[in-house]
């Protein structure tokens, strides 16, 4: 993996504290020209991406990332940060939730919970914090969302998350069979069917990142903070 953070001291202790956890940080970054150059020559599974780095302290970080994601999707994208930037948050997911990831560091409340969603992202998967997927659909347009019961957009909003089913019948405290019935459903409601090599389960969350209010905005302007 490739870190870009630019806080020296917060950069060494999570590169120390992840290679502790099995990790292997191939290169850091304290700059945005930096993280890119390291993506570009090591090809990392995945790089974990703070938001707000020099020189404006704004959004040069995810800015990199969406970079990043155009040239080289089949690298993972972890973003790390304490700000909520749901403009860029659409771009990077309108290129598919894949291997995408936005965690919220004051959110995290066990290190297991950030190296979990970091494999999850590495293996092409989506681990989104719950208030970036409430932030993104409070930007909203409704379609087919709005033809879901209140359990089938739970059980969507946790697949958006990255659960898999058994941790989504945990988290509601429901059969794992229920779950499936809900996830079937909500297939049906989006159209979605049944073929040899499409993944609904990823076309789900992409139509309801999109149908939520995750449609990139055509401006470079960043949202406005909540």
């Amino acid at each position: 993996m490739v870190l870009a953070e630019d806080s020296v001291v917060l950069r060494d202790g999570m590169a120390e504290l992840l290679g502790a956890r099995g990790c292997e940080v191939v290169a850091t970054a304290g700059t945005a020209p930096g993280l890119i150059d390291a993506v570009a020559g090591h090809r990392p599974d995945v790089a974990v991406v703070d938001i707000r780095m020099p020189p404006t302290q704004t959004d040069e970080g995810i800015r990199a990332a969406v970079e990043i994601r155009a040239a080289t999707p089949e690298v993972g994208i972890l973003v790390f940060s304490q700000h909520v930037e749901t403009a860029w948050a659409s771009r990077l997911l309108a290129g598919g939730a894949a291997g995408v990831g936005y965690m919220l560091k004051e959110r995290v409340a066990r290190t297991s919970e950030f190296v979990d969603a970091l494999h999850r992202v590495a293996d092409g998967g989506t681990a989104l914090d719950p208030e970036i997927v409430t932030q993104l659909m409070r930007g909203g347009r409704r379609s087919r969302v709005d033809a879901l019961t209140p359990r089938e957009r739970e059980v969507l909003e946790l697949m958006a998350q990255g659960h898999s089913n058994r941790s989504i019948a945990a988290q509601l405290v429901v059969s794992e069979r229920a779950v499936e019935k809900h996830v079937a459903a909500v297939f049906g409601k989006f159209g979605l069917l049944a073929t040899g090599t499409d993944n609904r389960r990823v076309k789900a969350v992409l139509a309801y990142l999109a149908e939520t209010g995750s449609r990139p905005d055509v401006t470079d302007e960043p949202a406005a903070r909540p």
